[in-house]
């Protein structure tokens, strides 16, 4: 039985038999699996790589895991530079086979986790994975149809954008669907978060999504809305690069995460890649560099077992070595490490696009 097989009341059945054997799991199964903890039931289990449970859903999900972006990919398959990221043409076949073969390498390092935040992200993600849907969790925000927008605000609209989305990508179900909210500091209604909520529930009681969550770059609001709905909200999505630090404040986020036991995944590792000095052409004389603090940045964050992953945009098989290697490396940095990765990353923090100039809003959590 493949995958599509599979209705959608069997996959709320396996939701609730996720819980229970992520109960039975340990939080943490680490590199080598040193502590002999059963490994059974994790999806695309590999003894090199890192597994932490994403909170409440009993997961165990990979401690580096496939961003949706792949921005500078038109530096290493060639062809026009798209207007945008977003918009190069997800039917080329050399896109495809990059996309292909990237999760490829994911699969084989043990990598079992994709985010895809957008329409071509998902389109891209469900062709890549299709054949072998049950090997890779699969986080889905179709935003343009979530409540970032006004007109897509009310339980029935969410509704119907999740329906129209998955039908396009040909989805039976996802594993975590996580509604997009609003970017700036601006908070949503009341009402409007109840009808988020609304449409959660609905999607998990229908086996659409067999998991749950918002993605915001609201803090205050983040931990309002986890403190009011704890036990509807199973996973976040929040920026996290290596200049977050976390602060141990009882009343902050990290203190309310922890507390209600949510899954905590991170994006812009590598501040859009701001913290590079190359531009990821093959050949570049900054390759190696780059790849060096692409991984004490990845060790950096994993330095706090409470997030459950970073979720960098990886372009080519190489970058998915590169970082199932820190996984493995010595977890702490030393002194000269850490030095090179301040200064990398306060590079990165004067040379922010504006548009992402809110990074620096998450320092500290």
């Amino acid at each position: 039985m493949t995958p599509e097989d599979i209705t959608r009341r069997e996959f709320v059945q396996r939701g609730a038999a996720a819980v229970a054997v992520g109960a039975a799991l340990p939080g943490i199964v680490r590199a080598g699996n040193p502590d002999k903890q059963d490994t059974a039931k994790i999806l695309s289990y590999n003894p090199d790589m890192e597994y932490r449970r994403l909170g409440k859903t009993g997961l165990m999900i990979s401690a580096v895991v496939l961003g949706g972006h792949w921005k500078r990919l038109v530096n290493v398959i060639g062809g026009q530079e798209p207007k945008g990221w977003m918009t190069m043409a997800i039917g080329d076949r050399t896109f495809q086979q990059n996309r292909h073969d990237t999760v490829t390498r994911c699969l084989e390092r043990g990598m079992n986790y994709v985010d895809a935040c957008c329409r071509e992200e998902i389109l891209a993600y469900a062709t890549a994975l299709r054949g072998r849907r049950d090997k890779m969790y699969f986080g889905y925000s179709w935003h343009i149809w979530e409540s970032r927008f006004p007109e897509w605000r009310s339980a029935a609209k969410l509704q119907e954008g999740l329906d129209k989305g998955m039908k396009e990508a040909g989805l039976q179900y996802v594993d975590l669907w996580r509604i997009s909210l609003l970017v700036t500091s601006s908070q949503h209604s009341q009402r409007e978060v109840e009808e988020a909520i609304k449409a959660l529930a609905w999607a998990k009681k229908t086996g659409r999504a067999r998991f749950v969550g918002f993605s915001s770059h609201d803090r205050p609001h983040l931990k309002k809305l986890i403190e009011t709905y704890p036990d509807q909200i199973e996973a976040i999505c929040t920026p996290y690069t290596a200049k977050t630090k976390v602060v141990a404040d009882q009343a902050g986020l990290w203190a309310t995460i922890r507390k209600h036991n949510v899954g905590w995944l991170g994006i812009k590792p590598f501040a859009s890649n701001s913290v590079f000095r190359g531009d990821s052409t093959p050949g570049s004389p900054h390759f190696a560099e780059d790849n060096r603090i692409a991984r004490l940045a990845i060790r950096c964050i994993l330095c706090n077992p409470a997030i459950t992953a970073p979720m960098p945009g990886l372009i080519t098989q190489q970058q998915v070595d590169n970082v199932a290697l820190a996984v493995k490396e010595r977890r702490e940095l030393d002194l000269k490490e850490r030095a090179d990765l301040q200064e990398a990353m306060d590079r990165a923090w004067a040379a922010l696009p504006p548009e992402y100039e809110w990074l620096k809003d998450w320092e500290t959590v």
